[in-house]
This record gives structure tokens, sequence and C-alpha cells, in this order.
């Protein structure tokens, strides 16, 4: 159920300290039975700060959480934070004022948490990371994180291209325009850094990046930024997107300009949501690394442990693949998201 939450006077004590939250999008849901709870007997209550619905990919995340939650009997309480660091501090800070029993999170960059975390672990409320991880000053502050390794994504785009370029018979230098997520977000940093190790140590010579922006993770970023980079530099041949929106996006202003996306400008993006293997399958994305979304039953596994007290894996990786364009047909009809 969404709501939007007004505080009007200081007589709601450390629950002000969520007001904030009403800038995101929070809904509290409960199913299932009493089976799948902790020690105890008592139905586990889990907060979860969603970065936002900024693509595909977080849709089908948020879908999963959802529904893995019922699944396990879990009480959810969710928290859209529209892409806002405020946003999701304010929504940790409510769930640890209504004393849930686990909170878990995936942050939308990765500094600026030590101070919530703090008043999380004073609580004892364990925190869990999913999808993107956090850089802080002491790592007790969350027991596991769960998701993808966004550096091996980078480093897999760039043999991905290696692939792409040698299957178009492609001579000569590769003119590079990134198109980068969310700026300070775990994944935009990573999934550059990934990719640039690959191009220095193997390609020095002849790949180099010409430009480089964010756009967001959003598709209409996408093709906003890439307009603007067929203009300041109309001999691209190469777009290695930090997402498939963003790549989807982007493929609009590549045919607006009067170029085919996936032979004039060959395309590498990461996620693997349907929409990019439709295009794929349609010639227009030439590799895809896959990053996976549908975290909820390994996530809702792991709090099941971690409010049992149970020791459990500091890093946790999610199952992925790499597809190119003759396997996009053949998988598109099995894509779950």
């Amino acid at each position: 159920m969404l709501s939007r939450r007004n505080f009007l006077t200081a007589a709601v004590g450390v629950a002000a300290a969520g007001g904030l939250a009403a800038c995101a999008k929070e809904d509290d849901s409960s199913s299932g039975s009493d089976s799948s709870s902790g020690g105890g007997g008592k139905k586990i209550t889990l907060g979860f700060a969603q970065v936002g619905s900024e693509s595909g990919w977080r849709t089908a995340n948020t879908k999963s959480v959802k529904e893995a939650a019922k699944d396990a009997g879990y009480t959810l309480k969710f928290s859209d934070a529209q892409q806002k660091q405020e946003n999701q501090i304010s929504a940790i800070r409510s769930y640890i004022a209504q004393k849930v029993n686990v909170i878990a999170f995936s942050p939308v960059v990765v500094t600026g948490w030590d101070a919530v975390l703090k008043e999380a672990k004073t609580a004892k409320i364990p925190v869990i990371l999913t999808d993107r991880s956090i850089e802080t000053s002491d790592d007790s502050l969350y027991v596991s994180f769960i998701g993808s390794d966004f550096i091996d994504e980078g480093r897999r785009a760039a043999k991905m291209l290696e692939k792409v370029l040698e299957k178009a018979g492609h001579k000569g230098a590769v003119k590079i325009a990134q198109l980068e997520g969310t700026t300070g977000a775990a994944p935009a940093i990573e999934r550059a850094k990934g990719f640039k190790e690959i191009m220095d140590a193997e390609h020095k010579d002849d790949w180099k990046v010409v430009v480089s922006q964010t756009g967001d993770f959003t598709r209409a970023g996408g093709k906003q930024v890439m307009a603007a980079f067929l203009q300041s530099n109309p001999d691209i041949n190469v777009l290695y997107a930090h997402n498939d929106d963003m790549a989807l996006g982007a493929i609009q202003s590549i045919e607006a300009a009067g170029k085919k996306p996936g032979k004039d400008i060959l395309i590498v993006s990461v996620d693997g949501v349907k929409d990019g293997f439709v295009a794929m399958s349609e010639g227009k994305i030439n590799g895809i690394v896959e990053c996976n979304p549908l975290l909820g039953p390994q996530l809702m596994e792991l709090v099941k442990k971690v409010n049992d007290g149970e020791t459990v894996e500091r890093r946790i990786k999610t199952k992925e693949g790499d597809f190119l364009q003759e396997q996009a047909k053949e998988a598109l009809p099995t894509r779950k998201y």
C-alpha cells in the first residue's frame, strides 16, 4: 500500500527521524503463515529500502523481493527511495524506530551510510546489502552483501566486445562511447573500472573511450546523452552502456541520426532485461552481460539465517551468463524479466 507520511509535531519522538521518507513511496505487506519464522515462532519483519524504479532491471528486482517475502511468510516493509539517498536514510531510520528484525537495502551511492548504519547496529538490527556495495569505515555495520560482482561485469563486457568486434570483422581504431550509470553508484564506478582494466591491459593501442557521461541508468537519459555524443563525436563506432535501458534509449538517438545500431555502432550493455534481448534479437544490440535481478529467494534465505543468529558469508554472488546476438532468439522466451 502506498502512503505519504507527514510528521506534524515533535511528539512523534524518534519516529521523526523518518520524516523525510515522505518523499519516498512506502508500503507494508504481510502474508503467509507464522511457519516461516525466526526463533521463538514470531514472524520475521524485514525492512527493505529500494533504490527506485529507474529501469526494467530494478522493477524485476522489486517484484522478486516482494514475491519472495510473501512466499516466505515474512512481513515486508518496503520503501522506494526514488533514487535519492536522503529518502533511503529516512526509510532505514523509520525501520529502526519500528524495530524490524532485519534491514536490507540497495544503496543509491557508495558513501554516506556510516551514521545511519551505526544507529541500526546500536539498535541490534542486522543489515544486509543487496545488489550494490558501500564504502564504510566499519565493515561490521553490515553482515553480508548479496549481488553481482560489478568489476567482473565490466571485464566481461570488454571480453564480450572482443568477440563482437571479431564477429563484425572490424579493423582499425575502436572509438568507444560509454554511457555511465548514476554518478557515485557502485555499478557505475565498478563497471567502468573493470572495462578499463581489460582495455588498458590488452587494447591500449587500438581501443579508446572518446566520450563518457552518465545517463543515470534510465532510457530517457541514454537517449539524451547519446544524441549529444553523436553531435560531438560523429565517428563513434562502439557503445558500452552500463545497463540495457540506457542502451535502448541510445538506440533511438542512433537511428534518429541515420545510423544503424548493431552495425554502424556496435553495442555492448549490461543487465539482460527482456527488452534488451528483443533489441538483440533484432540485431540492434550485439552483446549483453547478464546481471541477475532475481535476488528475492536468496535474500529471504539469508534473512532467515541472520535473524536466527547463524554465521553467514560476507559476500554472496548471483549466477549469471553472457549472451551474443545468435543466442538472443533462443533465450528470449525463457527470460523472466
